[in-house]
């Protein structure tokens, strides 16, 4: 087994499903266990997001106002991974700013991802990548200089049990991230700086 991010070669597992990265920190699901397209998309349309719940706003807010506090009506923005119910995009779209969408399964316009943009969101996005290292080089390579990566995600803290923490029950989630992981993709991919709070990571050029 090769960690997908850093291609590390893996011996060390966590529990019976996940390998623990030495070198990027990553907790590694093994590839056997990856659900294929079929049952990705179907665990995906069982997602009750409804872009108009005051709910769903507030939990996307701290993506959506980073944005408008470090970026203006005159900058583009990517919805990376928008899903069914593209909260980030409506918020934005309301407050003025241009906003396109993109989304293997809901949103396939791979057109968009030859473009250059000032800011991508990524909400609960990053810890469905089958190839985290494609994925973050592709998207620091879209990135303009001076823009950010805002990503969503919940971090592992190394509390004991994993093997009964929620988030990696969902077998959709492939790949989980400690702080360290991302200490390192701000190293490798192009990036300038990170800065973590609770769940909101934000990567910059």
């Amino acid at each position: 087994m090769i960690c997908t991010l850093c291609t590390t070669s893996l011996i060390e597992k966590l529990d019976e499903e996940f390998y623990d990265c030495p070198v990027c920190r990553g907790l590694v699901k093994d590839v056997s266990l990856y659900p294929d397209e079929e049952e990705e998309k179907l665990r995906y349309l069982t997602h009750k997001n409804d872009i108009n719940d005051l709910r769903y706003q507030k939990f996307t807010s701290p993506i959506t106002n980073y944005i408008r506090t470090q970026y203006s009506n005159d900058h583009e923005g990517l919805d990376f991974g928008c899903g069914t119910g593209p909260v980030i995009t409506k918020v934005l779209n309301e407050s003025g700013y241009k906003v396109y969408q993109y989304d293997p399964y809901f949103a396939n316009y791979p057109q968009h991802l030859e473009k250059s943009f000032d800011y991508i969101a990524a909400c609960e996005v990053v810890e469905h990548f089958y190839n985290p290292g494609k994925e973050f080089r592709k998207l620091s390579s879209i990135l303009n200089p001076g823009g950010s990566l805002a990503i969503m995600t919940l971090l592992y803290p190394d509390h004991p049990d994993f093997i009964t923490w929620y988030y990696r029950k969902d077998p959709t989630h492939v790949f989980i991230y400690r702080k360290e992981t991302f200490e390192y993709i701000c190293s490798k991919f192009g990036f300038s700086d990170c800065f973590i709070e609770n769940r909101l990571i934000v990567l910059r050029k």
